[in-house]
């Protein structure tokens, strides 16, 4: 028997979600943004500036992707309540396999929608910037930081965002020391700022011919890419510019002409190096970019720093500390050690389905 009245209350439910994230998003601001921003962009002058042009253009997409969405997800509820006053008029409940489905479609659409919602941070809308470290271990290590990338790879393929590999340090034996790498999508920082801490893994290590549980440790660092040159000043007097040849696969003029670019800067120690490019002054542009973000990442860590200084709280870097651990042996099980979250599926996390995690943070922080 056909229940109109649960349904209804089902949908009035997601009506006040999606309520409260149209508010959240501030629609109404975004459309008259629009209007704006479409006008600039007509201007001979802004065709004239690429990079003012191309900022023009990620604000328009943005703000065309939230408006789209939250009209998708009001126009799914409209045709929801239609079918339903259809199924009561007509009493076709051969509908109803249609009613369950569309309202399915409409909840997760308006999940998604909240969820970009509490991406409201001065940064979260920006290209991530990782970097990941093989911990103590070895081949083991450098084996578990490449599983790592691949993960996050694939979470990028699945959700649409585009990976550009920066720097790679090959490990002796097997997998990678480290690897640099740009995650480029909307709110691709948003998403991934929860992955930042150290990420431990537990299995039946394939390297050891006495097949011993090895426990093996990876960070995980997540900078916002920083668009504004004025933001964070670097002074010529405070770096070294060296140029070498990059290492490596990549034809004759990549190997016997120095187009690989490493960057130190003094008053921090911070050094960053870009080989990925064929072109000298793309990989200048592309490290300078990099050293920017990670200047903008300490200044966050030292403000974070200083707060809680001030509320008295502290936290040791040793075994316990990590953020998630990846257990294969001898349970199959996942667990974020900040918010409790914990998924039996190992092999669909190492997949790239990552957003579990995700969406649990930004709904615990």
């Amino acid at each position: 028997m056909f229940k109109a009245d649960d349904y209804r209350l089902k949908i009035k439910a997601l009506e006040e979600t999606l309520g409260e994230a149209k508010y959240a998003l501030d629609i109404d601001r975004r459309i008259e943004r629009l209007k704006e921003l479409k006008e600039e962009q007509e201007k001979p002058e802004v065709w004239q500036d690429l990079e003012r042009s191309k900022k023009i253009g990620r604000e328009i997409s943005s703000n065309e992707g939230k408006i789209a969405s939250y009209e998708a997800g009001r126009k799914a509820l409209d045709d929801a309540n239609e079918i339903i006053d259809l199924i009561e008029e007509t009493e076709e409940e051969e509908l109803i396999p249609e009613l369950d489905k569309m309202i399915s479609v409409a909840e997760k659409d308006i999940e998604e929608m909240r969820i970009r919602a509490l991406l409201r941070g001065k940064y979260d809308s920006s290209n991530a910037l990782m970097a990941l470290h093989a911990g103590a271990g070895g081949t083991e290590a450098c084996d578990w930081c490449s599983m790592l990338y691949r993960m996050y790879c694939r979470y990028a393929e699945k959700n649409g965002f585009r990976v550009t590999e920066i720097d790679r340090l090959p490990g002796d034996g097997a997998g990678l020391k480290s690897v640099d790498f740009k995650v480029e999508g909307e709110n691709a920082y948003g998403y991934l700022k929860a992955e930042i801490g150290v990420h431990r893994l537990v299995r039946i290590s394939p390297f050891d011919a006495n097949k011993r549980r090895q426990t093996s440790f990876a960070s995980v660092e997540v900078m916002p890419e920083v668009d504004d040159e004025g933001e964070i000043e670097i002074r010529d007097e405070d770096i070294r510019v060296d140029v070498y040849r990059s290492s490596g696969a990549g034809g004759q003029k990549v190997n016997k002409t120095e187009t690989a670019i490493r960057i130190t800067h003094f008053p921090t120690g911070i050094v960053v190096t870009c080989q990925n490019e064929r072109s000298q002054l793309q990989n200048k542009e592309m490290a300078f970019k990099y050293l920017r973000s990670r200047l903008l990442e300490k200044q966050l860590e030292q403000r974070m720093a200083e707060e809680a200084a001030l509320k008295g709280e502290t936290k040791k870097i040793e075994w316990g500390s990590q953020i998630r651990s990846y257990v294969f042996c001898p349970y199959t099980l996942v667990k974020d050690h900040r918010t409790g979250y914990e998924m039996g599926d190992v092999q669909a996390v190492m997949d790239g389905d990552i957003q579990g995690f995700i969406i649990d943070y930004l709904k615990k922080s």
